[in-house]
This record gives C-alpha cells, structure tokens and sequence, in this order.
C-alpha cells in the first residue's frame, strides 16, 4: 500500500514523524481502524498531508467544516504537491485527485462522485464519527468499502471521547482497554500529551488561573454516567447569577484590553447574549468621552465592532465575516456557545474565559487549547476558569465524567494483572488514593481480553459469578438479576424486617473492639462490633466491614491490628445508603447492606446531602 514519493517541502518534528511511522507500523500488519491523538496546536494536518504522500493508493481526507478542509488541502499542496478539493462550502467539487480533500456533508450527498476506489481515509477530528450507522460518515464508509473492501480507516484527534459514549477507540497501545462495546475504531496507535509540546516550546505555555473578581458556583451539579451537566441544571444555576456574570464581564473587558483576543465559551444561548450585552454595554459612552459626538461614536462601533457572538444557529455568511473580523483584529471579544472548540484556528488569541461548566476533560482542554498556538510575541496565554472546573491541563482523560468537583484521575494498580488503572478518584493531602470510581481493570491480559478483575461487582445469587453493578443478567449463567428495588419490596413485604436509611456512620474503639455506629434520617441507632483479638477475628472483620466499605477497592490496606488503627483511617471507608434488618429473639440483626444505591428506596435528603 505504501511507498515513498518526492520528498516533502516542510521539515517535520519529531512527533509528528513518530506517529507517522506508528501508522506505517500498524498498517503493515493490520487493517484495523486506528486513531492517532495529538494535542490541538500539534500540526495534525502536516501528518495528513505527510500520510497522504507517501500512500501507494488514492488517499480521502474528510472533516467536516469547510475552514478545516481549506487547511489541510493547504498541507497538502505543500507536502504533495497538489489535492484535490470537494466542498460546496468551498465552491470546489473535484474527486479526481490522487488526493482528495472534502466535507462530509458534500461526500455523502454525492456518493457517486466517489464511486473510484480509494486505499485509506483519514479523518480529521475524528471524534465526532458517532456510532449512528445511518450517519453521513457511516454510509460515505459503506459506499467506499464496497469499492474496495480493503480500504484502510485512520482518524486523527485531539480529544479521542464522545460524551455519552466514552472513548472513541476499542482498546489503546499501551495495554489497556477503551471502550470494546461502543468504540468506533479499533486501536489507538499514538497519544501524544500536551506537556511535552509545551515543554518543547512547540505550543504557548498557558496560566491558568481561577476566576478572580468572582465565580459560578456549580458544586451541586451532577453528570450522569455518560453526558456532561445537564442544559436546565446549568441554566438553573445561571438564573441566580447575574452579579457573578456582571462582575466576570467587568473583570474581562479589563483585562483585555492588554490582549490581543480573548475567546469567551459561554454555557447556553441566553447566557451568551448576556455576556454579549455587557461587553458592549458603555461603548458608545466611552467613545463620546475621547471626543466623538454620538453619531460619530455609533458608527465606529459599526465599522470596529469591539465583541461578537457565534452560536451554532448563525448564519454562515455572518459567522464568516465574524471570524475574518477577529483574525483580522477587528474583534477583540469572540463569545460562542460551543461552536469554537475545535476547528478553529486563531492564534493570536491569548485570553481564553471559560463562563461554563464541563465534566469533560477532553472539552475543557479543548477549550484551552484555542488559545496555545505559536504567535509572534505571544509569551503565554491566560486561561480563567470562571467555572471553577477544577481540572489540570495535563489531566489525562479518564474515559467517563467526572463525578463531582472534587475528583482527580487516580492511578489504581489491578491487584490481579497488575495493570496501572486511571480511574477518577479522591486524594488525602499525602496524595493517598482514599476513594476511586472504577469498577472494571481496563487492563489487557496476554490473550488480548480485557482483565477480568472487578472493583465493584454484583453476585449472581445462581452461580457466584461477579457482574458489572448494572447488569441485569448474569454474563456466566444468563440468568436474570433481581432487581435491588423488587427484592426489598419483596423482602419487606414480609414482618419483622426494616429498612434503614443510613444519615451518618461512626467509628470509634472501644479497647480492642472496633464500634461502627449508625444512625438513620430520624436519629435511631444500629451498632455493629467487631473484636480484633486474634488472626480470625480480623479476617471477620476484612470480609464483613473493611472490604465490602472500602472507598477504593483493589488498593491495598494496611494490616490493622488494633481498632484504633482503623478508626484513624476512617477515611478510607463509606457508608452504606441502606440497611436491611431483621427482627429477632435478641434484637435486631443485620442482613444485607446497599452501597451505590439510587433505587425509590433512597432517602431524597440523604441524594441531595451526599
């Protein structure tokens, strides 16, 4: 398939030339699909464009706006020689090239323009090929394929995860899985992270600081287990905070006025037009103070327009204009409901506000990365977080939403492979893993299977087989799980049973006796004692209270010995939502308890406090 042609006009970096030879590697031995990831501001387009020269076979690069499609047909004259361009947006229709570069809504309208065999195609940004088999990508993909069979599938990105389907590929070179049921594309054969580029000197070191005049408070918000914050929860928030948005504003123009540009990502529409208004508010005023009468101050606005706003509802005709006008200088505020994250490319931009909410790692470091390209005298580039999101730039993404602000990714070794896990997690101030989220080993055994040991399992009542904490039938015996909300109905349906809601849990010592203390929503107490004498009276306690409560299972805990060795580490260990009781001769006793539970049963205060 591959072979070398002229050489290229441009010298390539190091990494660029390395994930170019990553592609080479894995398509000499393979026609998986794969994903190279580079950071924005890597040169993904000179890699295409190096790829594309050197293929035996005709080559379709496809992206899917028309400033990206100009870009890397651009890389490509220069690296190959010359390509051809099939984009309506562009005013060019032509897929006759050894090259071609097209958006995809032009290819998968006109299918019979690409009805000539092609041997790879590369697409850029490609974490936006969803798993839609009636998407435009998915049926362009099926016509190709029935034109040549073998066709080679490579995609590029910077952030390779879909919020709602977790990472875009099956499983990663380095050993661990990504997402086997819903990955779009088989392998990730190169990550490159964003710290070495900025330690190279190849993108603007960025500061990234908290807001500082004042913030959003969205502590309380909660992403679910596949998408990012609610719209309605956002805009609940947003509706309270008009003296933030204010004061934000106010902090904004002042520091802008040093910058060059400044791109402003906004949480809903109505929250960027109220951003909008307030950029603009005073302007004429302002105008009419260094001598211009009001007329005059109106038509300077006009013809310098100080702050605009794209949302994905603007015309293409004024979202062009509205970009020219920014490169251009014209414009030094660019606020966007996110349309500008990727795509994009300004680099003189050295402020980047970011006015919302995410749970995504690959959107806030998109975001960022508006703002990190090489400019001349451009020594760094402000980032201020006003949505306090908390993340680090050099977070590697964890593959799921991070569940609450305070998580940080966590590395959680399999206590059975013995793969290093990146989970989302909480910390002590040592930097002691005390709690993680993972439920699965994403580890990659010999034969190529995905690790079996699992964090948090539900039993199969049939066969003992541990399951997912979702599942609902046993994957060994298929037989169906009982739904935690049908047995605790039937259960209680007998007498004598009780269903505790846990409010608070305490531990103390009492000699060498460990006391775990409950205590439910109306104050009622239930006690559970452990003694801690000899090795089986340890082993008691690890099975029934020191693992079941763990915070961050598979992380190994110290060897205690005496109770108030536990209760130091009280920390490490959560509370159950639920306990299930039972009424007998000597008081009431204990049969099961619930943790992760958000079944009807579950205490609305205990939800909202948790």
């Amino acid at each position: 398939m591959i072979k070398t042609s002229q050489a290229p006009t441009i010298t390539l970096r190091d990494y660029q030339q390395d994930a170019i030879e990553a592609a080479l590697n894995h398509f000499r031995q393979s026609r998986e699909s794969a994903v190279l990831v580079l950071p924005t501001g890597a040169g993904k387009s000179l890699v295409i464009a190096e790829l594309a020269r050197i293929a035996k076979g005709r080559v379709l690069v496809l992206t899917h706006v028309k400033e990206l499609v100009a870009q890397n047909a651009e890389k490509v004259a220069l690296m190959a020689g010359s390509g051809s361009i099939y984009s309506a947006g562009l005013g060019e229709k032509d897929s006759g090239g050894k090259t071609v570069i097209a958006g995809i809504q032009s290819a998968a309208r006109n299918l019979d323009a690409f009805s000539e065999p092609f041997s790879l195609v590369i697409i850029d940004e490609c974490h936006r090929v969803s798993q839609d088999k009636d998407s435009q990508y998915h049926s362009l993909f099926a016509a190709l394929k029935a034109a040549n069979p073998n066709l080679l599938l490579l995609g590029l990105t910077a952030t390779p995860y879909r919020l709602g389907e977790g990472y875009i590929h099956k499983r990663h070179v380095h050993g661990h899985v990504g997402n086997p049921d819903k990955g779009v594309f088989d392998v990730c054969i190169f990550e490159l992270p964003m710290r070495v580029l900025i330690k190279k000197g190849f993108l603007t070191p960025p500061r990234l600081l908290d807001g500082l005049a004042a913030q959003y408070n969205f502590a309380n918000l909660k992403a679910s287990e596949d998408s990012d914050y609610s719209e309605a929860e956002v805009e609940s928030v947003l509706n309270t905070s008009g003296r933030a948005t204010t004061a934000i504003v106010g902090q904004l123009k002042a520091l802008g006025a040093s910058r060059r540009g400044v791109i402003i990502f906004a949480a809903t529409v109505r929250h960027a037009k109220e951003v909008l208004a307030l950029l603009e508010r005073g302007e004429s005023k302002g105008l009419q103070n260094i001598g211009m009468q009001e007329g005059e101050a109106s038509t300077a606005i006009q013809n310098t327009t100080s702050a605009a706003l794209i949302t994905a509802d603007t015309d293409a005709i004024e979202r062009d204009r509205i970009i020219n006008a920014f490169k251009a200088g014209q414009i030094r505020f660019l606020v966007n409901v996110s349309v500008l994250t990727t795509g994009f490319d300004a680099p003189h931009v050295d402020l980047i506000a970011i006015l919302r909410p995410t749970a995504s790692v690959s959107l806030f470091q998109q975001m960022v990365g508006r703002g990190l390209r090489l400019y001349p005298g451009k020594t760094e580039c402000l980032i201020l977080d006003y949505a306090a999101n908390g993340f680090s730039l050099f977070h590697p993404e964890v593959g799921k939403p991070r569940p609450d602000s305070k998580s940080v990714p966590v590395q959680v070794p399999c206590p059975a492979c013995g793969f290093a896990n990146l989970f989302w997690g909480k910390t002590d101030q040592d930097g002691d893993i005390i709690e993680h989220f993972g439920r699965r080993c994403q580890g990659i055994i010999e034969d190529g299977s995905q690790c079996d040991f699992r964090y948090r399992a539900r039993i199969c009542p049939d066969c003992g087989a541990e399951n997912d904490i979702a599942a609902r039938i046993c994957r060994s015996c298929d037989s169906a799980l009982v739904d935690p909300d049908k047995h605790l109905k039937a259960v209680l349906a007998h007498k004598h049973h009780h269903l505790f809601k846990v409010a608070d849990m305490q531990l103390s010592a009492s000699g060498n006796d460990l006391l775990i203390s409950y205590q439910d929503m109306d104050g009622n107490p239930f006690e559970e004692r452990f003694k801690m004498q000899t090795d089986g009276q340890r082993k008691a306690l690890f099975a029934a209270f020191l693992a079941p409560h763990q915070r961050a299972p598979g992380v190994k805990l110290p060897r205690y010995k005496q109770a108030s060795e536990i209760v130091a580490d009280r920390d490490r260990f959560k509370m159950p939502e639920l306990l299930l009781l039972k009424k007998g001769k000597f008081g009431w006793q204990l049969l099961e308890k619930f943790f992760d539970y958000t079944g009807k049963y579950q205490s609305q205060r205990r939800f909202e406090t948790d």
